[in-house]
């Protein structure tokens, strides 16, 4: 768990790494523990042509509908661009607020478009929750693995945090109980339980509906509140959306959505839908921070939202994504069969963990010059675990290039795995040793 920055110690490891930085000792101590993710600097290589990316979680856009959408610009900016290029209200207009309201009612949501805060994507509502609940020292619970987005916001505003474990049907409620008793006892005081209940980012895995109203309860029992981010939510390949935890208790839970990963990311519009009084606090947040969200993105989803068949267009949507994963769980089957994974059925992402002995982290040098990247899941922990781990993206790529991207990749765990398996058989003669001492790791 990452611990609270001691200041003396920051400003001397600023001190030494950063000795052609003038002003290094002027920095805030918050800023001294930000670290760059390591799924963005994955980036450079990633985006290399001949490079398969099984890295980034990019939704694949080629389906929208461009000249629809090129027409409706020309239209808002020529009848109501006065407006359309203008400031606006800092919790968000009101007809986006309305159209979020509706789209909320498929994760079986009811909610007045008042306490709705629009922001630049569910990002900037991480970063809002964090500022307005956290004190530097204060905990958030996390699962394990967690979103690395989400993780540097915590880390930013210097929070502790705790990680809890899943399993296949997520989130596991002994274990979070077991979390929050153990923290009270060490006199931590627990702000909010962070989770992503949908086809889990990193994890692939989904809350259960059995388990959702026991989260609830454990959470509103010890104080905590619930931040609940929930991108994926409608990308289910089989199912209906699942009942979000807000639904269960709206005074106890605070729900991010966002329209990055059901239309388009480029507008950057996300919200917040939270208890009355918590959303007028992140009003004032937000307000200090950017005065307004993007009127442009704001005004061209609500009227995309009014005037086009969008939930068909997620339905479409659905049926891509189920296509790769489909090509991601055949082709590691095939060509990575001893490594272990889970079987997501919605939203972008696969959990791999590697045989016993090999290093995700350590290999990825090796994977990126046989032409494919992933993410190491150390990316997705606090504390440094995952190496066992990597997270496996098929929003993106092409099914083909899928295939070739896993074959690339199971080439290099074959490889590790002689590598792991020589030193060592090397090691025991060495030492003598006749037995090993297996390992394991929950999810």
């Amino acid at each position: 768990m990452a611990q609270k920055p001691d200041s003396n110690n920051s400003r001397s490891r600023a001190a030494a790494g950063n000795r052609l930085d003038p002003w290094y000792k002027s920095y805030a101590d918050r800023s001294l523990g930000m670290r760059a993710s390591e799924v963005r600097s994955l980036f450079a290589v990633a985006n290399r042509p001949e490079v398969v990316s099984l890295a980034g979680g990019m939704p694949n856009i080629q389906g929208l509908p461009l000249d629809f959408l090129a027409e409706m610009s020309a239209r808002l900016i020529r009848d109501r661009g006065a407006k359309f290029l203008q400031y606006g209200s800092g919790q968000g207009e009101e007809e986006i607020r309305e159209q979020i309201v509706e789209v909320m009612r498929y994760d079986g949501i009811n909610a007045h478009p008042d306490d709705v805060i629009v922001t630049t994507g569910s990002q900037q509502a991480l970063d809002l929750m964090t500022q307005v609940f956290i004190n530097p020292g204060d905990v958030i619970i996390a699962e394990a693995p967690s979103y690395v987005g989400a993780l540097g916001v915590f880390r930013a505003y210097q929070a502790e945090v705790i990680h809890t474990p899943m399993d296949d049907n997520g989130l596991i409620p002994q274990a979070l109980e077991e979390t929050l008793v153990a923290a009270k006892q060490h006199g931590k005081q627990v702000k909010f339980l962070y989770t992503v209940p949908n086809f889990h980012n990193p994890a692939g895995v989904t809350l259960s509906l059995e388990r959702r109203p026991q989260i609830v309860e454990i959470c509103k029992r010890h104080g905590v509140i619930i931040l609940e981010d929930n991108p994926y939510g409608l990308l289910g390949f089989d199912s209906e959306p699942y009942p979000a935890l807000q639904s269960y208790d709206p005074e106890a839970v605070v729900y991010l959505g966002s329209f990055s990963k059901i239309f388009a990311p480029g507008y950057r519009v996300g919200w917040a839908l939270a208890p009355h009084a918590v959303t007028q606090r992140l009003i004032l947040a937000a307000e200090s921070a950017i005065l307004s969200p993007n009127m442009v993105g704001q005004l061209s989803i609500a009227e995309y939202l009014k005037t086009y068949d969008w939930f068909q267009q997620v339905k479409e949507y659905r049926g891509m994504y189920r296509e790769r994963r489909d090509a991601m769980l055949e082709s590691l089957a095939e060509y990575m069969p001893t490594s272990t994974w889970t079987i997501p059925d919605g939203g972008f992402y696969t959990w791999v963990t590697l045989p016993e002995g090999l290093d995700a982290k350590a290999m990825l040098p090796r994977a990126v010059t046989h032409r494919v990247a992933y993410v190491s899941g150390t990316a997705f922990y606090s504390d440094g675990q995952g190496r066992n781990h990597m997270r496996l993206s098929y929003c993106y790529p092409t099914p083909e290039n899928i295939r070739e991207g896993v074959r690339r990749l199971g080439t290099v765990v074959e490889a590790e795995k002689e590598l792991v398996t020589m030193f060592g058989a090397q090691k025991r003669q060495d030492h003598g040793d006749t037995v090993e001492n297996p390992s394991s790791e929950t999810m």
